[in-house]
């Protein structure tokens, strides 16, 4: 028997949910319809999270008429889970440890070098300096060795046959069965990081974790997301857990194009609220 159709929303509680995030939500919500909808506060940016905001995330969704099953769980309650997954990656032999500052990373690029640094979904695709140099450090980051990952699987034509289901649009318009490439997993993400020294994961292993212990089976997020979306497929398949399909969605602008942030208050859904609008010119405003 076939796992219901279950959509999930989950933001991060470190600002105010503008137009954007709305977009994002009912998106997500509507195609949910006969199905499971879930609510996961992504809050393992302990620093910038803050309770006003995830209890705005509440009053906002409500107000725009979404509902969500419960309970709703938090990202900072599951660490444990994310550090049982890298534990699984560095047994096989898939990890080590960096002691990279960002301005060591951008150093080690600015050197010259054929072609101009490759950015990748965290930034600038790591050098892999310390690659080789066995640290110690328990307070290092860890990163993944993707060269490694991928023989793992079975070497570039294993991984090759890797594909992403994609619903909606990826960044440059990709839809379909998508193939991943070893090559540009190798040369355009690179080694990554899994665990952050600071709060002990990263947003790649904490979201595929979670969307396999919640039985998430379609992703609904924003193109800004999409070209993270083969790594999580990579480690999904080192998981061994399960695949979903995703739906990457346009993105909300200003007047000027520019993708909305949260520090745009302007176009928050609380200040929106407190203006006078109604949800129904809320999506009249982002065209649902």
């Amino acid at each position: 028997m076939s796992s219901p159709k279950t959509e999930r929303f989950a933001p991060s509680p470190t600002g105010f949910l503008h137009l954007g995030h709305a977009y994002s939500a009912l998106t997500a919500f509507e195609a949910a319809k006969g199905g499971r909808f879930l609510l996961r506060m992504e809050d393992i940016d302990t620093i910038r999270s803050r309770p006003i905001y995830e209890d705005a995330i509440f009053e906002d969704l409500a107000w725009l008429g979404i509902a969500w099953d419960v309970p709703v769980i938090r990202q900072s309650e599951r660490l444990s889970l994310y550090q049982a997954a890298v534990d699984r990656l560095t047994a096989k032999g898939l990890t080590y440890r960096c002691t990279c500052t960002r301005a060591d990373i951008k150093a080690a690029l600015s050197a010259p070098q054929e072609g101009a640094p490759l950015h990748g979904p965290d930034g600038l695709v790591y050098p892999g300096t310390c690659r080789n140099a066995r640290h110690d450090d328990p307070d290092a980051a860890i990163r993944l060795n993707m060269a490694a990952a991928i023989r793992s699987l079975g070497g570039d034509t294993i991984v090759d046959l890797l594909e992403i289901e994609e619903l909606g649009n990826g960044d440059d318009g990709q839809s379909g069965r998508i193939a991943l490439s070893a090559r540009h997993l190798r040369d355009g993400i690179g080694d990554v990081v899994l665990a952050r020294r600071d709060i002990g994961t990263s947003y790649h292993v904490a979201v595929v974790v979670d969307d396999a212990a919640q039985g998430v089976t379609h992703v609904t997020r924003g193109q800004d997301l999409f070209p993270a979306t083969p790594l999580h497929r990579l480690l999904q398949a080192l998981l061994d857990l399960p695949v979903p399909v995703w739906r990457h969605h346009g993105l909300i602008r200003d007047d000027a194009g520019k993708r909305l942030a949260k520090r745009d208050d302007a176009r928050a859904i609380r200040q929106l609220r407190a203006d006078g609008w109604t949800p129904a010119r809320v999506r009249s405003a982002i065209n649902l």
